[in-house]
This record gives C-alpha cells, structure tokens and sequence, in this order.
C-alpha cells in the first residue's frame, strides 16, 4: 500500500504552530476515502441477488436513503452504525420495490438489508481499525476535534467502534449547523481553543470539508479516493494531499 503523501502545488506541508486536528467522520475515519455509495453498492452486489439492479438504479435508492434520514428522526442517539446501516438500506430496498426496480417479498427484502448490512459494516470494522492507530499517534502532540454532519448519534458510533479520541465532538443534527458551511468548521476551531491557522482540518470530501475549512482560516489536508462522481478541482486551496489515511503520519 502506498504511505508516501502527495503534496498539493509541489508544495512541502508545514506543521510549524500547528495545536489542533480537525477531523470529518463520514467517508474520511470509516473508509479512508471511499465515497459510501460506492461501499454499499459492493455491499449489494456481494448479497447476490441484484444481477439486473444496476448502479444508476441503485444511485437514485441511495439517495432517497440519505433524504429520509436527514428530514426525519429515523436514527435514534443509541444507534451504533450496524444499525444505522440497516435503517439506511431498509429504505433504499423499500424505494427500489415502490418503483417497480426489484420484486421481492417482505422476508426476502429484509433478509437483503441484514446481508448488505453486515458487509458494509465488516468493512467499516476493517478501516476503522487502521483509523484508531492514526488517532492514538496523533492525540499524544494534538488536540484532536471531530467536524461531522451526522445524525446525532456519533458519540454511540465513535465508542462502537473504539474511536473515542476526541476532546470535542460537533455534530451537525446537534449544532443545527451542516457542511458546507464554514460557521461549522469555525465551531470545531473555537472547540479546539486556537486560532483558526493553529488547525488542520483533514477530510475526504473536497467540496463540504477543504472549502469550507479554508473558508474557516484552517489548513487542510484533503483525503482524495473513490468520489461520488469525479471531479476536477482547484488543489491550491489544500495544503496536501493524502490517498491512505496513515499517510498523515508522515505530515503531523
């Protein structure tokens, strides 16, 4: 596996006042850049079952799935991810038979959200695994704050999976504040104690992490892997990039 970082503008990172990490959740600690559709479209593919689903169709459950969790108080605060990932799939296979997608009886799609569930889940075991010795490395010689939109049970899902490391968490569904908006990064930064250039905001999703965290006043290391759909970007407003997560190891 690759631990070498790539610089952003050839340009040598510089840790130098650097107090305070600031990490996104979603996409950066639990599958080192991997976009979680694309997560759980593996997921649906190794149930077996979706020969003829294909992943435009799957696309479009996907996004109904993150719709409805967002609008309602679907995820409960004592939900661990196992069973986020379950009230997630639950509604992308409910969308799918509504409109005509897949035709499967009740027990047969409830049996297809567990088997989906349960890779998704092993797999975000797996990465977070190698997330935790990341975290325990850096918590010796920095404050470390979490920056997520969530569902207001990350507390449950950071303990789930032995991530507790963080002296300050700010959610979204807890704040009322979401990414892209920068006022979230500059509650993580006011969380952390320092002045916006003492942080280095680190997170996978260009556009809802780097943008904003610069925004912000923070320095950024951007996580670069398996997009929702790849994009072209302006790299200059990240101060590194990053392909695997120990690869921060290497800048901090």
């Amino acid at each position: 596996m690759n631990t070498s970082p790539s610089m952003s503008s050839g340009m040598v990172f510089d840790r130098t006042g650097i107090s305070a990490v600031i990490f996104d959740y979603g996409g950066t600690l639990d599958t080192n850049a991997r976009h979680w559709a694309h997560v759980l479209w593996e997921g649906y593919l190794h149930s077996g079952y979706f020969g003829r689903l294909t992943q435009e169709q799957f696309r479009l459950a996907y996004v109904f799935g993150e719709r409805a969790l967002a609008k309602a108080p679907i995820v409960c605060p004592q939900d661990n991810f196992r069973v986020v990932l379950e009230k997630k799939i639950e509604r992308e296979t409910f969308f799918l038979c509504e409109e005509g997608i897949l035709d499967m009886n009740e027990a047969r799609r409830m049996e297809t959200v567990r088997s989906v569930a349960d890779y998704c889940y092993t797999y975000a075991c797996r990465v977070t695994a190698r997330s935790r010795q990341v975290l325990l490395s850096l918590q010796e010689k920095y404050k470390l704050v979490l920056v997520s939109n969530f569902y207001g049970n990350i507390e449950t899902v950071l303990q789930d999976f032995s991530l507790d490391f963080f002296g300050r968490i700010i959610e979204s569904a807890v704040v009322g504040v979401r990414k892209p908006d920068p006022a979230i990064f500059r509650l993580g930064v006011e969380a952390a104690g320092c002045e916006p250039e003492a942080c280095v905001v680190v997170g996978d999703s260009y556009e809802k992490d780097i943008v904003p965290a610069r925004k912000a006043g923070c320095r950024t290391v951007w996580l670069k892997g398996e997009e929702w759909q790849p994009t072209e970007v302006d790299r200059s407003l990240s101060d590194a990039v990053i392909t695997d997560l120990p690869q921060l190891l290497n800048l901090l």
